[in-house]
């Protein structure tokens, strides 16, 4: 089984990325992609423990963008880390987390919620990329609310009064700028609607013709129109077809392998790479 969409501690995720791959290993995955938002510090963890628990590693990561004023989560893998401009906008991405997340923090507190700024970096990981998660355990910690899932129905959702823009890149340039690291640009949950505006056909067509590879068709942010509407975007252009959990460990009720990718598909995806490619388990 071969899941191509998880976080660790290294940005939202609850497990650091060696304890990922074990629990790769014991769900009986062959095959596991860390994506940690807008950050690689996760890969040599990872690769180590790839080696030692006999689960191959893909190597990657989900880019915050923007195409046409909306938020689309876009998966790299296997690119070259040290790739200069692609490596640069990463860096933009995670610096303007933390003003971001310094701004809902202020709002909340303007409105009463016993949250501090000391209290949401206590729940991040030494080298993590911050995120709206962190703030929700900060909520869990300080007894305003059970787990991260009441935290963002309630309060953190993008349609929140206390939603807060953070930069993105382009979503076209980002596709462009992962091929040209020698990775691999594949949509995330493009039509995941409880979570973003879907992307229409004429979207995913611009993307293409910017470089795009493949589309995440089963997420379970995906309903079996949504799913459809993918598998068939994906026969129309082309498209690497994948699937995955989006696994958070107790962020999500995601679980590891729930929606996975044929190995036909990971296998175009190591053709089309030039960057890293694939540690073996």
């Amino acid at each position: 089984m071969i899941d191509l969409h998880t976080h660790s501690t290294r940005s939202d995720g609850t497990d650091a990325p060696a304890d990922l791959l074990a629990q790769a290993a014991q769900a009986g995955l062959t095959t596991l992609a860390i994506t940690d938002h807008d950050t690689t510090a996760g890969w040599d963890e990872a690769a180590e423990a790839a080696q030692r628990h006999g689960v191959a590693l893909v190597r990657g990561a989900e880019l915050s963008t923007r195409h046409r004023g909306r938020s689309v989560h876009l998966l790299a893998y296997l690119f070259d880390p040290a790739d200069t401009p692609l490596a640069e906008e990463m860096r933009r991405m995670r610096e303007d987390r933390v003003p971001r997340l310094q701004r809902i923090v202020e709002h909340m507190q303007d409105d009463g919620f016993a949250v501090t700024w000391e209290g949401v970096l206590a729940q991040v990981q030494e080298g993590a990329a911050l995120g709206r998660p962190h703030l929700a355990d900060a909520l869990v910690a300080a007894g305003i609310a059970t787990d991260r899932n009441e935290v963002f129905n309630r309060w953190l959702h993008n349609g929140s009064a206390y939603y807060e823009p953070h930069y993105a890149v382009d979503t076209a340039e980002a596709v462009a700028l992962v091929r040209a690291a020698g990775g691999v640009p594949v949509v995330a949950h493009p039509f995941a609607t409880k979570r973003q505006r879907a992307l229409g056909a004429d979207d995913v067509a611009a993307l293409v013709e910017a470089g795009l590879v493949g589309i995440e068709a089963e997420h379970r942010d995906h309903d079996d129109d949504g799913r459809a509407f993918a598998r068939q975007l994906a026969a129309r252009h082309d498209l690497v077809v994948t699937g995955s959990s989006d696994f958070h460990g107790d962020g999500k009720d995601n679980r590891l392998g729930e929606n996975t990718t044929t190995p036909e598909s990971l296998e175009r995806i190591v053709a089309a790479a030039s960057g890293v490619t694939p540690v073996l388990g």
